[in-house]
C-alpha cells in the first residue's frame, strides 16, 4: 500500500542547489539511497531521496553534483533508517556525513524492538503499510518507472513523523539521551576501507592457516584488496577466496604451479597472474613480525564463564527494560570491558552504571545470578 504523498524528481543542477538552500533551513531532513555494490568496489550510488515538512524529492546522482547537499547535512539533523551503509554513501558523494543523526531503528531499539525495518516501523507508529515490490529494482536504469519513483518516494515519506514519535516515546521514558548517545557513535564509527594488510582475516579459514602459509595469505590477500579496489570490482572477482586458501598452502612461485589450484581461474586472473606470483614470493620473504594476526580473545578464554554469565544477565536485563540487549552490550563488549580496556561502551556514560558496574561486580563475586523461576536476578552475595 502506497501512501501517494506527491514528490519531485530532481535533475537538473539549479534545481538541485535551490532545493539545498530550502533544506538547510528545516530541522531535520528525512534520507535515504538507493545503491548497487553487487559488481563493484565501492557502491555506486543510483538515487537519493530527501523529504522535509513541505514535500519529498528524488534526487538523481547520475548526473548532478551532490556537494550543494553539504550544507543541509551539516546544518539540519538526519534523519535515516538503518544508516550506516548510507552515511558512508552520502560523505562520499556529498563531501561530508551527518552533523547530527537520528537512526530510526537505532532509536526504536530503546523502545524494545530488535533492529525492525522500516516498514514494520511505519505499519506501527503511522499505520500505514509499505509496499516491497521494488525491493530489489535496478536502480541505475532510466527512466524509473512510475512504481520505482513511488516505491523510493515512500521510503522517506515517514521518517519525520516516526523522528518525531519515537522521540516523544524515548523522552517520556527518559531514554532520548542514550538514543542520541548511540547515535552520534553511530557518526563515529570507523569507515575507512579495508586495510589491505588485514582483509585475510576474513578468509572463512584464516585461523587454520600456520607458519608461512599466514604470511603468503596476508601478502596475497592485500594484493587482492588493493586490485579490486583500482578496478572497482568485488574481491571476489579477482580472487576467489577457496582458491587465495589454496595459494597460501600450495606456495607458488612460478605460473606452472598455478596449474590445478582449485578455485582459480586463469580467466578471471587475467594477465595478473605474475602479479600474483609476486605476492606470494613477497609473503614467504616475510619474517614472522611483519605478519598481521587476528585478534585473539584471550581475555575471553580467561574469563569464559564470567563473560557467558554476564551476556546471560544483559539478555535478562534489555527484556526487564524493554530495550534490544544489543543496544545494552554486546558479548565483545564485555570482553573488552573486562579487559579494562577505556574504550569498551560499558566503561563510560550511562552504560557503565546500568550495565558496566553490574558486571564488574558478578565477574567480582562481588554479586551472583540467581533464577527465581521465571527470571534471572542479580543478588548481592553475602559477605
Amino acid at each position: 500500500m502506497s501512501t501517494n504523498q506527491p514528490f519531485r524528481w530532481v535533475d537538473k543542477q539549479s534545481e538541485l542547489d535551490e532545493l539545498a538552500v530550502e533544506l538547510a533551513s528545516c530541522g531535520a531532513v528525512g534520507w535515504d539511497t538507493e545503491f548497487h555494490r553487487e559488481r563493484s568496489y565501492h557502491p555506486h550510488l543510483a538515487l537519493v531521496q530527501v523529504a522535509w515538512p513541505d514535500g519529498i524529492a528524488l534526487i538523481d546522482p547520475l548526473v548532478l553534483d551532490l556537494t550543494s547537499l553539504a550544507p543541509v547535512l551539516k546544518d539540519t539533523v538526519s534523519v535515516l533508517h538503518a544508516s550506516d551503509q548510507d552515511i558512508t554513501i552520502l560523505e562520499r558523494s556529498c563531501g561530508t556525513a551527518p552533523a547530527v543523526l537520528f537512526d530510526t531503528q537505532v532509536a526504536a531499539g530503546f523502545l524494545g524492538m530488535s533492529s525492525p525495518s522500516l516498514a514494520s516501523l511505519v505499519e506501527r507508529f503511522v499505520g500505514v503499510r509499505l509496499a516491497k515490490g521494488h525491493r530489489l529494482a535496478d536502480w541505475a536504469h532510466r527512466p524509473l518507472s512510475e512504481g520505482e519513483c513511488r516505491y523510493a518516494a515512500d521510503d522517506v515519506a515517514h521518517l519525520l513523523e516516526l523522528h518525531a514519535t519515537i522521540t516523544g516515546r524515548l523522552g517520556d521514558k527518559g531514554r532520548l539521551q542514550w538514543a542520541l548517545d548511540e547515535c552520534e557513535m553511530l557518526l563515529q564509527r570507523d569507515r575507512s576501507t579495508q586495510d589491505p594488510e588485514t582483509a585475510w582475516w576474513r578468509m572463512k579459514d584464516s585461523r587454520a592457516l600456520r607458519g608461512d602459509s599466514r604470511a603468503v595469505a596476508q601478502a596475497v590477500a592485500a594484493w587482492r584488496e588493493r586490485r579490486a579496489e583500482r578496478l572497482d570490482i568485488p574481491p571476489r572477482f579477482v580472487l576467489s577466496d577457496m582458491a587465495l586458501t589454496n595459494i597460501a598452502q600450495r606456495k607458488p612461485t612460478k605460473a606452472t604451479d598455478l596449474e590445478g589450484i582449485r578455485g582459480l581461474d586463469r580467466r578471471q586472473l587475467g594477465g595478473a597472474a605474475e602479479e600474483l606470483l609476486e605476492a606470494v614470493r613477497a609473503g614467504l620473504k616475510m619474517s614472522p613480525e611483519q605478519v598481521r594476526l587476528p585478534t585473539m580473545d584471550e581475555g575471553e578464554r580467561g574469563q569464559r564463564a564470567g563473560v557467558t554469565l554476564a551476556s546471560a544477565w544483559v539478555a535478562q536485563l534489555g527484556r526487564d527494560l524493554g530495550i534490544d540487549p544489543a543496544l545494552l552490550a554486546t558479548r565483545s563488549d564485555v570482553v573488552g570491558f573486562l579487559r579494562g580496556a577505556q574504550s569498551s561502551r560499558l566503561s563510560n556514560g550511562w552504560r557503565h552504571e546500568l550495565v558496566g558496574e553490574p558486571v564488574r561486580r558478578l565477574v567480582s563475586g562481588e554479586a551472583a545470578l540467581a533464577f527465581d523461576g521465571d527470571n534471572l536476578v542479580l543478588e548481592d552475595r553475602a559477605k
